[in-house]
């Protein structure tokens, strides 16, 4: 009869043993929290808007090097930034001076539409050079064409034909634009046949002329407070235009913190 109460306890440690512990005792694996941690996302390439938009277009002409795309892109929203031009701009008009004025150097673009609208021939100045532009200056009577970013005025009907007035912005380069009568507009001298008599483009007195038959319709499509980057791989210019410099070349080329969030 002794054994009997211990044959009844080890029966009942045996049949219990088999219930399931309460909820309040239950603990999660080590297993289970790494599965449902999420990982860190790796390869992380940050947005950039110029690329996307240079990616994007269709060039049939002359070809733009990304990299002065790239810098008048930034140029053009650090202008939309400071209020100079308008947040619902989207025209943005590129003279690439490094390239033979025998060349197609004037690319006007949609960047909303990201489509080239214009690609055409653009003469330089006088002073500036022959077939290749040299030399700029912001000065008067110095028949020279002024580098930097242009923010796009009034048209007016003068010696020249149908022209537009240009804003310099960047100063000690090419604010002195409305006093020295700088602007876009037609010119004969803008034309194949005149590369082929003369070996190179004719030139202005430091203007952006454009072949007549365009001058109208490039002038109505970038008028009013558009754009205009004038290029040269100067680097004085290059690192001292506020255009391409701070913050908001860090936030353009890296993608702006709002870009970031919404990639992770």
């Amino acid at each position: 009869m002794k054994k009997f109460p211990l044959l009844l306890g080890l029966f009942y440690l045996i049949t219990t043993s088999f219930f399931p512990a309460s909820s309040e005792n239950l603990s999660p694996s080590p297993m289970t929290i790494k599965e449902i941690k999420l990982s860190p996302k790796k390869n992380f390439s940050p947005v950039n808007e110029a690329e996307e938009v240079y990616n994007n277009l269709q060039f049939e002409g002359e070809k733009l090097n990304f990299e002065v795309f790239e810098k008048a892109f930034l140029g053009f929203q650090n202008l939309k930034k400071s209020g100079k031009l308008e947040q619902t701009s989207k025209v943005l008009s590129i003279c690439d001076f490094s390239l033979s004025s025998n060349r197609k150097r004037l690319w006007v673009i949609d960047t909303g539409e990201k489509k080239i609208l214009f690609n055409s021939l653009v003469a330089h100045g006088k002073g500036t050079g022959e077939e290749f532009a040299m030399n700029f200056s912001n000065t008067e009577d110095s028949h020279q064409s002024s580098l930097g970013f242009y923010v796009t005025e009034q048209t007016y009907n003068g010696d020249n034909g149908y022209s537009l007035r240009l804003f310099g912005m960047d100063k000690g380069y090419n604010d002195a634009a409305l006093e020295r009568c700088i602007v876009m507009h037609g010119a004969k001298y803008v034309s194949e046949d005149f590369i082929k008599a003369e070996k190179r483009l004719g030139r202005s007195w430091g203007c952006p002329a454009v072949p007549r038959e365009l001058a109208q319709p490039i002038i109505n499509t970038i008028k009013n407070r558009t754009c205009l980057f004038i290029y040269y791989p100067d680097q004085n210019y290059l690192s001292s235009s506020q255009w391409l410099k701070g913050n908001e070349q860090k936030d353009q080329i890296l993608g702006s913190p709002e870009q970031k969030m919404a990639t992770n």
